[in-house]
């Protein structure tokens, strides 16, 4: 089946998938479906498609005057490392490691992530479970969810 998933997410143009559709698609897949779909191109294409949507997201309004350095690590096939950069009512999203020291890092795998920017895992519960470790300003992870529109499958 996870072949049948991933030439489906393989064929799609994420530019035309909203993201509530984007939510539905990661709410009806496993988690082993997750796993076994995100590798290879594909695995970047997906997180690509994610972090580049998350200024569209965002709520500069929610976010006040915040400057923050958010580092998300993304555990899976490999390491992968993005960073959403909070600041003067904008959010910027790049790819890598800075050389600034982020305010706080969030760590977690595949399917934890896929599930916690659809909408489809509570943030406080991932953390409890241990899924999703956060590394720095715990309040401020506590916080990131009020700063974007996360749609709900």
């Amino acid at each position: 089946m996870a072949d049948n998933i991933s030439g489906d997410l393989g064929g799609l143009d994420f530019s035309t998938v909203s993201p509530e559709e984007f939510a539905k698609i990661v709410k009806a897949l496993t988690g082993r479906q997750i796993d076994e779909t995100m590798r290879g191109e594909l695995r970047m294409r997906v997180l690509r498609a994610v972090f580049g949507r998350m200024n569209q997201q965002f709520r500069p309004e929610a976010a006040g005057d915040q400057d923050v350095l958010i580092r998300w690590k993304i555990t899976g096939e490999s390491d992968e490392v993005f960073e959403t950069a909070i600041a003067e009512g904008a959010c910027t999203v790049t790819e890598g490691r800075s050389e600034r020291e982020p305010r706080t890092t969030l760590v977690m795998g595949d399917a934890e992530f896929l599930r916690l920017v659809s909408g489809n895992a509570n943030p406080v519960t991932m953390f409890m479970m241990r899924r999703l470790r956060v590394i720095g300003d715990v309040v401020t992870a506590s916080g990131l969810t009020r700063y974007f529109d996360i749609p709900k499958a």
